[in-house]
């Protein structure tokens, strides 16, 4: 798929360049990100490099991972980054990451609902899965307030700085946001 800019009131979602490999690296020195993502730790310019010249674009190119910058609509500084990758037909799992000076906004719940919008409606996804390690209180506040029920945990559900980690599973259907579903759901019990 050939990358796209989705838009909010507040934000614009974009490819990442070459430019903002700088912001990303100065973002994920947070103790934060580097405890709660995946990103290497520690992290190193060339992380940011190998991020937005390698990682990003091969996503895209491959339809594996559609990873956004996000920024204000009227320009401004890197706020924070998002991806939805593939987890099976129909399915996508969103990730997210904030800096630091930018959180308490609502801007990562604007996001995660302008990239679950454009999966139900643009990519033919029925089903978009959260996960975050069990203890991650920010990210699963993010995903309640986007809307995902929670399932349940995940043993052994994320590796992590090369240890298996329990992880909160959550997850969000079109008919959660008011938007038609591609298949029929039939839930158990009905």
């Amino acid at each position: 798929m050939e990358p796209i800019t989705l838009t909010t009131d507040r934000l614009r979602l974009r490819l990442f360049t070459p430019q903002d490999a700088e912001a990303v690296y100065a973002a994920c020195q947070d103790p934060d990100i580097q405890r709660w993502t995946t990103v290497p730790s520690p992290y190193q310019r060339k992380d940011a490099d190998f991020f937005v010249n390698r990682l990003v674009p091969e996503g895209w190119s491959t339809d594996r991972e559609y990873t956004f910058a996000v920024e204000p609509v009227q320009g401004g500084p890197l706020l924070a980054a998002t991806g939805l990758m593939a987890r099976g037909e129909g399915v996508r799992e969103v990730g997210f990451w904030l800096a630091r000076e930018h959180r308490g906004k609502g801007y990562m719940t604007e996001t995660v609902g302008a990239v679950a919008h454009w999966a139900f409606t643009s990519l033919g996804c029925h089903r978009l899965l959260w996960r975050a390690e069990v203890g991650n209180t920010a990210s699963r506040a993010v995903a309640e307030r986007s809307g995902f029920t929670l399932e349940g945990v995940e043993r052994a559900g994320l590796v992590n700085n090369g240890t298996v980690r329990d992880a909160w599973l959550g997850s969000l259907l079109p008919s959660d946001l008011g938007l038609p579903a591609k298949l029929p759901y039939l839930p158990s019990g009905g």
